[in-house]
């Protein structure tokens, strides 16, 4: 374990591991004209359609964890691109449907090469991502998405075991 990282909290550990594959994606996937956002996108569509999947937009945010307002705007500068197709859903006017295009696949297939590749590298210390610990790892990583974090108790400030409210912090100098 590094200097940094030591005592280190689990959602520090986990917010700096996310930034830094996050700043990885973006970085490898930039020579193909994506940034990491769009590359969770397309690499979602891709693999949606290989099971024979065409998700509305609503569904690939749930699917990606992005905000469906986001994924709107992504789908809109995919498409303009020329890598993603937007059609209404004939079940639901007020849906779009999304896919890849040709190109949209081809590019999409070179990324996810790419990212693999990155990948490789992240989890060699575990013993690649075929091994045990990686296993594991993934297992845990999903046991923790399935957690719901909805802010449930914001802070009381009528409430003495709430010991820190940046909101009456300066209540008692105006006093």
């Amino acid at each position: 374990m590094s200097r940094a990282t030591e005592g280190a909290t689990a959602g520090f550990l986990v917010w700096r591991l996310s930034m830094k594959w996050r700043v990885a994606v973006d970085r490898a996937v930039a020579p193909l004209g994506l940034t990491h956002a769009q590359y969770a996108l397309v690499a979602s569509l891709y693999g949606m359609a290989r099971s024979g999947l065409r998700p509305s937009q609503r569904r690939l945010a749930d699917h990606t964890g992005l905000e469906p307002l986001y994924v709107s705007k992504l789908a809109r500068a995919l498409e303009a691109a020329g890598l993603v197709a937007r059609t209404r859903d004939p079940d639901d006017p007020r849906a779009v449907q999304l896919s890849l295009t040709e190109e949209g696949g081809e590019v999409t297939g070179r990324a996810i090469r790419v990212v693999q590749g990155l990948l490789d590298q992240l989890l060699e210390p575990l013993g690649g991502q075929d091994g045990a610990r990686a296993r594991q790892f993934t297992r845990e990583l999903a046991t923790l998405l399935d957690v719901p974090l909805d802010p449930h108790d914001p802070i009381d400030p009528h409430d003495p075991l709430d010991s820190h409210d940046p909101r009456t912090e300066n209540d008692e100098e105006q006093k």
